[in-house]
């Protein structure tokens, strides 16, 4: 092969193998998927030419944020409530919306304390509780429903301590600023600060829906496609690895 053989061969190799214009996406999320989407997110760049970036925060939140404007490609919520309050203002198309995982509420204790709860009501005793935004936030919702069910609200609305979101609630818990908590079991899951007192079982927890859309303002083609990566079941190995529950086509 000739010298000039060879550039013409180099020349073709780099035209051909030069990447596509890479998309930029920017993902809202439930501060709940922080963990496991810091874990996705580079999975799905290696198959693709996008950058993923994310802005994780309570739903209720980034909802907010959104229909403000923020410049988001997709929107990872964990409720419904968040994700339709979006299509009523037309930033989503529901035909685009994807049910993705299910979680469960546990409530945790300071690892280091030896505090008791063998049924919910035990929380009575206890002088603090802290829990995401019960007005607001999905995991403060979702706890608050439950406490409701049981008929223990009004006993206990007065010892919650709200905070912005669940991982701060768990935080709240792991500084000994509140004496329990209510969050996901996926947040217990990655703290050696707490320790899981009473699992909610999940057939008497209100259902837990995280629920996954590109929004509509986004004209870039990766956001669908990343999407529907994080809806796949190639996706749902990682999300079960960290607690998450991928609920049956």
């Amino acid at each position: 092969m000739t010298g000039g053989t060879r550039l013409l061969v180099a020349a073709l190799l780099l035209v051909t193998t030069r990447p596509a214009t890479a998309d930029e996406l920017l993902v809202f999320a439930a501060a709940s998927l922080t963990d496991v989407l810091r874990e996705l997110g580079p999975s799905y760049e290696k198959t693709s030419h996008d950058h993923v970036a994310f802005n994780f925060g309570a739903s209720s939140d980034l909802a907010r944020q959104i229909r403000a404007g923020a410049p988001a490609d997709a929107f990872f919520s964990a409720d419904v409530a968040r994700m339709e309050e979006l299509e009523q203002a037309n930033l989503v198309d529901r035909s685009e919306r994807r049910q993705v995982l299910s979680n469960v509420l546990v409530i945790v204790v300071p690892a280091d304390v030896a505090t008791t709860i063998s049924e919910p009501a035990d929380v009575k005793k206890l002088r603090t509780i802290a829990l995401a935004n019960p007005e607001a936030v999905p995991a403060g919702v979702y706890a608050k429903t439950y406490l409701q069910s049981l008929g223990l609200w009004e006993a206990l609305k007065d010892k919650v301590v709200p905070t912005l979101d669940v991982r701060a609630a768990l935080a709240a818990v792991e500084a000994e600023h509140a004496d329990a908590g209510i969050v996901y079991a996926t947040d217990a899951a990655i703290s050696k600060k707490v320790r899981v007192a009473f699992r909610v079982p999940r057939e008497q927890g209100p259902p837990i829906v995280y629920t996954l859309a590109p929004l509509k303002a986004s004209i870039k083609p990766g956001a669908r496609a990343l999407v529907r990566f994080l809806a796949s079941r190639e996706a749902a190995p990682t999300y079960e690895r960290y607690g998450f529950i991928v609920p049956a086509e």
